[in-house]
């Protein structure tokens, strides 16, 4: 009889604290993203076994109806412009910016069908989140062993032809928000270009104005997604990549400063060419 009346004591501070320290309020709403994520892998794990009966990139609907609930519950709204230019029939890689742990809400509004992610190996081990990205056909990669990581690549390019897959990267490796792109890694470019298929990139507007670890923030805001043309590969070899690396970051970048209207700086291009692909 005792146990209530402290029990709801303490979760009417837990309440009084969020409401007067934006810090723990930053802290709650990750702790909730977080076990929406395990909560609703362990549901949709289940939906996608009955459904589909294993791994499949079928499941992927599924998965993105799951999460593209959570921008209501934290007041979050999406502007995307160009979705069409990914609703195409052909196997493609698409690379966007990494930010933060919001990015798989923003990835889930605009995924496209036919389309898998490549990940680190390490979340295969999250418990129910492992499970799902698995069922979805997640494809993982041990980035700690380079050599494992080049086969799983050109397996991966094999597959995205022969099943006509979408393959979604994202080439800046880790998540940044320090405001800017940084630099690419050349996997998802070697990828395509060995698979001879065309790249899609898709940039996110900053998410500083409403989401920063660093300040702890953590409130309701729009997101612009900027779906850009798509660029080919056709004829390409392995020495251009270093070209296609840099046209594809400076399009990038430009466009992120653009919709985040944020002043460019260090030198970025604008006003890039790009040849769309045929």
């Amino acid at each position: 009889m005792e146990f209530w009346p402290w029990l709801t004591a303490a979760l009417l501070l837990l309440l009084l604290l969020v409401q007067l320290s934006r810090t723990v309020k930053f802290y709650a709403k990750v702790t909730l993203y977080c076990f929406l994520c395990f909560t609703m892998s362990t549901v949709a794990s289940v939906i996608c076994l009955l459904r589909h009966g294993g791994r499949t990139v079928e499941n992927m609907s599924i998965i993105s109806w799951f999460v593209r609930s959570f921008k209501y519950l934290y007041g979050l709204r999406f502007e995307v412009k160009g979705q069409q230019k990914l609703e195409v029939d052909h196997p493609c890689v698409i690379i966007s910016n990494h930010q933060s742990i919001l990015d798989m809400m923003g990835l889930m509004e605009v995924l496209p069908e036919r389309c898998v992610q490549i990940a680190k190996q390490e979340l295969l081990f999250l418990g129910p989140v492992g499970l799902i990205m698995y069922l979805g056909g997640v494809l993982f990669i041990n980035r700690q062993r380079s050599s494992t990581a080049m086969t799983v690549m050109a397996d991966v390019g094999q597959r995205m032809v022969k099943e006509n897959l979408k393959v979604w990267i994202y080439p800046e490796g880790t998540r940044n928000d320090n405001g800017d792109l940084l630099p690419f890694k050349k996997g998802a470019f070697y990828l395509a270009i060995q698979a001879q298929v065309p790249i899609i990139p898709v940039v996110y507007s900053s998410f500083s104005s409403f989401y920063n670890t660093r300040t702890k923030l953590f409130t309701s805001g729009t997101i612009t997604v900027q779906v850009l043309d798509a660029i080919s590969t056709s004829g390409l070899t392995k020495d251009d990549v270093p070209k296609l690396v840099d046209t594809c970051h400076q399009a990038m970048r430009s466009t992120f400063f653009h919709i985040s209207k944020m002043p460019q700086e260090n030198g970025a291009t604008t006003g890039l060419r790009v040849q769309p692909a045929q």
